[in-house]
């Protein structure tokens, strides 16, 4: 048998004061593993966004928020390079907290549990949240609901753009000024959405979340391509990925961070390639999958694509 070899591999180089995009550039010259893959994660990445005719996606799952990362998803929107954001409630939660003024601490895994919840602390492995940052996010978001107009009803994205344009930072303040839309299909999964069933106790407003998809669908179909980038998985991958199933393509660029298995048959793990099999994908697109703690390849995929762009 008669083997076709690629390249061969060079080894990486690094030295003093080299930029995020010469490290990725290295890492892409030895070409190997995740490192590889973050390589043609950025080149993916910047076909994107270098696209005038592309609809841009951005899936937001895991913790990210409490790990520090929403900031660059709010500079992402700014800059506009997000058409679509699709997101956890649970993210969308700790993005009011922290903007109306609450914050998250660095705190320990190794502790006792039962010891914090005694102290009124919530735990996300070595992130700490007081519980008083809840109280105040409950008067913030029953103000919020409080201007909703007895009788009526409102989409889940309508919703989250009230809760923007009231506050000054953040992912869904930058969305509220800039016009894009927030998908969160889950909310009811979130203090959001328990905030919201507090309210609807003594109020009459209906939140629908299939008012949400005629605005979703219609900016597929008008897309001449479309791409994304997938923070994670559950329900924005899939909730992304499906919104394209009605029309006749798929999306044309993807690229997926994730610390999951695909083995497991599990979505947040599963490849993209087995996304072109249910047409999400087309059969040419241009994806790629980098595994590993999203903490450290977000980050590194934007600033290398950004220096790109902007550099």
């Amino acid at each position: 048998m008669t083997f076709k070899y690629g390249d061969a591999v060079q080894q990486a180089r690094v030295h003093p004061r080299m930029t995020v995009g010469e490290l990725v550039d290295e890492l892409g010259k030895a070409g190997a593993y995740n490192g590889g893959s973050l390589w043609q994660a950025v080149n993916i990445y910047e076909r994107m966004l270098r696209d005038e005719k592309a609809l841009k996606f951005f899936g937001l799952s895991g913790a990210m928020v409490p790990g520090g990362m929403g900031g660059i998803v709010a500079d992402l929107i700014k800059r506009g390079h997000i058409d679509v954001l699709v997101s956890t409630g649970a993210n969308l939660t700790h993005d009011v907290i922290e903007a109306i003024g609450c914050h998250h601490y660095h705190g320990a895994s190794d502790v006792s549990d039962a010891e914090l919840c005694e102290e009124g602390v919530n735990r996300i492995y070595d992130i700490f949240l007081p519980n008083e940052a809840f109280i105040r996010f409950e008067e913030f978001l029953q103000d919020v609901y409080s201007s909703l107009p007895e009788g009526s009803t409102v989409s889940i994205s309508d919703l989250l753009d009230r809760i923007g344009s009231q506050l000054d930072s953040g992912i869904l303040s930058a969305a509220a000024k800039a016009g894009v839309p927030i998908y969160c299909p889950a909310i009811q999964d979130s203090m959001i959405g328990l905030q919201y069933w507090l309210f609807s106790q003594t109020h009459n407003v209906t939140v629908s979340a299939f008012d949400d998809m005629p605005g979703l669908l219609d900016r597929c179909f008008e897309a001449e391509r479309a791409g994304t980038i997938l923070v994670g998985g559950g329900v924005p991958k899939n909730y992304i990925l499906q919104s394209k199933l009605m029309t006749e393509t798929g999306f044309d660029y993807a690229v997926q961070l994730t610390g999951d298995r695909p083995d497991l048959g599990g979505l947040s793990g599963a490849t993209l390639d087995e996304a072109r099999s249910w047409g999400k994908l087309t059969g040419e697109a241009t994806a790629a999958t980098v595994y590993g703690d999203a903490t450290i390849n977000l980050p590194l995929l934007v600033a290398a694509t950004l220096e790109r762009l902007e550099g």
